[in-house]
């Protein structure tokens, strides 16, 4: 089988589990060596162990993506041992919490601000000298439906969202004439942990897997990818 990724080094961020970790799953099995990037050790973990039981190549790093500093550390070590960053997938987010836009404490809007949005903007400001290097750099970062119409009781979730989509268009203006592509892509439903946060009296079992959505993430990361500034749905 051909492998379209093979011989690329990829980041994945919030990579222990979810849309994360499928994404891995799959960008090692088609040859790209994976950087996992996420808070649980064992869930990082875990998806090391699937990995390499189908003969794919992964770089643990536990992390916490709202120190800034940590991700400048990753982004200096990343440059020692490869020297560029083929792709980029900023997938990690937190729901914050659902509740009137009034009642939402403080402590919970800038966490969820800090890891949806601020993480992203350090992801790009460490590694877009990285990206750069590669000869097709890639960008890609997870949105949401909630970025767009009205959905009460989402604020922290929409708000982040909808600036992170505002974020990366912006980033890539700045970059359309390289050789990067920079996209959104939005998953669309799936199963999630985040999904069972927000409807814990859902079915989770009637909605698709997330490794069934991963050809999008790879067409997107592929060298011969040509769309820039878009936001692509999945599937």
């Amino acid at each position: 089988m051909t492998q379209r990724l093979d011989g690329r080094v990829a980041l994945i961020t919030g990579a222990s589990r979810g849309i994360g970790a499928a994404v891995a799953k799959r960008y090692a099995q088609e040859g790209a060596h994976v950087i996992l990037v996420a808070r649980t050790t064992g869930g990082l973990e875990e998806v090391d162990d699937a990995i390499k039981a189908d003969g794919g190549a992964a770089t643990l790093v536990p992390a916490d993506l709202t120190d800034g500093a940590t991700i400048d550390q990753i982004g200096s070590a990343i440059a020692a041992r490869f020297g560029r960053l083929d792709i980029l997938v900023g997938n990690a987010a937190i729901l914050g919490i659902l509740s009137p836009t009034g009642h939402v404490d403080p402590d919970v809007w800038d966490q969820t601000l800090a890891v949806n949005l601020t993480a992203n903007y350090r992801l790009i400001r460490s590694f877009d000298p990285l990206l750069r290097k590669s000869k097709s750099g890639r960008a890609i970062f997870v949105t949401s439906g909630v970025a767009n119409g009205v959905f009460p009781y989402w604020a922290p979730y929409a708000a982040t969202k909808a600036g992170l989509e505002k974020l990366v268009q912006t980033y890539a203006g700045e970059v359309e004439k390289t050789a990067m592509r920079v996209n959104l892509i939005d998953p669309g439903v799936v199963q999630t942990g985040l999904r069972a946060e927000a409807f814990p009296g859902e079915d989770p079992t009637q909605h698709p897997l997330p490794y069934s959505i991963t050809d999008t993430f790879v067409d997107l990361a592929h060298a011969s990818c040509t769309h820039h500034g878009a936001l692509i749905q999945a599937g």
